[in-house]
């Protein structure tokens, strides 16, 4: 069977994107069918039960699959044995024509990955290959070496501990970001892809802003908690393709692995059709903003009288985030990519609500900051502006929410009092009550995350809201 596929398969023509773009032209299809024959989906734990289960799942699914992902670990297990069943298995994938995507993680000093890549390609067959970039560049580059076959970087994973260094903060940015980076400097010849994790849409819809053309490859959606369609809003590029949703357990473990992988699909291609049509559902970063307001009480839902005195079902204070350090921190990466569009020295948080916000935007990026003060002393230095800072520099503006904007004035004195330079305003939520035209009035550009009419679809969709109650805010 081995030289079987190196007969059929070493010598084609197209390229690993070629493949893959036409593909999902001729299925209509982003579906990745995981083949995990996991022990305990087993009638026995046997080799022969692994290729016997995994085929029947490729012959089930064959139709509606962009690619078939079989982890090598689960037939390594079963020693030469597993490897021949992996053989076979790999072999009922080519007969479907369906593309085959190696999970094997793999990625070592040169001559380690050159073999690691001869074992994926050669000897399996394999189009493509999952690729740990942690030993760097010269470690990939034998798994790119050939532009039919592609690699999937592991950028940022589903697993619970993928934050202990994917997260972890590189010159101000999360190490994730970086790998997305390089990860487009090695595609020299077309044929790299990411591996992002549907757990975390903020983070798929990050990367896809990163690397807009680059296929995607995220594992998570069913067993794992991962969502299909906000992961399908956030990484979906353009043309309605660019990612492979990777399913496995779900589809393993359903009384109909085709009926299942039917239904995954048909929502697949709502989302393609509408992806191409310009139409798309709330952004990755919405959701986020949604979530960490919703998740930490920041924002309440019921009947609240407003500063204004109107009347409101919904009210936002974003002080809360003071104890929740998880959901503070998630809140400061939202506001980074706002600011690194912007030209600045310094971040100034404004009181009060702001400043642990601000405080957490410079422990994550490095970006120094000051704040002023509220109330001046009258002792002491009797400081405006606590924190270093030159005149002549140019702040950057953090604050929660943003109303009518008037209340940012006496902020706004005090540094321009200062011999500073602030004409941009970063906040996590815009009310549209007027606020953008009043801080351009005062020389000021406002920067939000999301504005209030982008989260309450979604509380809405959560049956947080009603209809009628979106509607008063929205004509509030």
């Amino acid at each position: 069977m081995v030289e079987q596929i190196q007969k059929e398969f070493n010598y084609r023509m197209t390229t690993f994107t070629e493949l893959l773009n036409a593909r999902a032209r001729s299925a209509q299809s982003l579906l990745c069918v995981g083949l995990d024959p996991h022990p305990d989906l087993l009638p026995a734990p046997t080799a022969g039960a692994a290729k016997e289960f995994c085929q029947r799942i490729i012959r089930e699914t064959a139709e509606f699959a962009l690619a078939f992902k079989p982890n090598i670990a689960f037939f390594e297990a079963f020693g030469a044995d597993g490897y021949r069943a992996l053989v076979d298995v790999i072999g009922e994938c080519r007969a479907q024509n369906v593309p085959v995507i190696l999970d094997a993680k793999r990625g070592d000093i040169g001559d380690t990955s050159k073999a690691y890549a001869r074992m994926a390609f050669e000897a399996l067959g394999a189009d493509a290959i999952t690729v740990n970039p942690y030993l760097g560049g010269d470690a990939v580059a034998p798994f790119l070496e050939k532009e039919e076959r592609g690699a999937f970087i592991l950028c940022r994973t589903s697993n619970p501990g993928a934050a202990d260094l994917q997260l972890r903060r590189l010159d101000g940015v999360p190490l994730f970001e970086r790998v997305v980076e390089l990860a487009q400097s090695w595609n020299k010849r077309g044929n790299v892809g990411l591996v992002v994790g549907a757990t975390d849409p903020a983070a798929v819809g990050r990367v896809r802003t990163l690397a807009p053309d680059l296929w995607l490859l995220v594992p998570g959606v069913g067993a794992q908690g991962g969502d299909l369609r906000a992961a399908l809003d956030a990484g979906l590029r353009a043309d309605g393709m660019g990612m492979l949703v990777n399913v496995s357990r779900s589809l393993a473990r359903a009384a109909s692995p085709r009926a299942e992988a039917e239904l995954l699909v048909a929502v697949m291609r709502e989302a393609m059709k509408a992806a191409k049509g310009g139409k798309t559902g709330p952004s990755a970063v919405h959701l986020e903003v949604a979530e960490i307001l919703s998740a930490s009480g920041c924002v309440k839902f019921g009947n609240f009288t407003l500063k204004s005195g109107k009347q409101s079902p919904i009210y936002l204070d974003l002080r809360r985030f003071v104890s929740y350090p998880d959901l503070l921190a998630r809140a400061a990466a939202v506001y980074a990519p706002l600011l690194r569009d912007l030209s600045f020295d310094r971040v100034a948080g404004l009181p009060y609500a702001a400043l642990p916000i601000a405080t957490a935007i410079s422990l994550q990026t490095g970006w120094p900051m000051i704040y002023p003060r509220k109330e001046v002393k009258e002792y002491g230095t009797k400081a405006q502006i606590e924190g270093e800072y030159n005149e002549g520099e140019r702040i950057a503006m953090v604050d929660d929410v943003v109303t009518t904007g008037g209340a940012k004035l006496e902020a706004l004195e005090k540094l321009r009092g200062a011999g500073l330079v602030a004409e941009d305003l970063v906040v996590l939520v815009d009310r549209e009550s007027g606020g953008a035209a009043s801080l351009k009035e005062m020389g000021v550009k406002l920067h939000a995350a999301a504005r209030l009419r982008d989260l309450l679809p979604i509380w809405q969709s959560q049956n947080k809201l009603t209809a009628e109650q979106v509607k008063q805010v929205m004509e509030g």
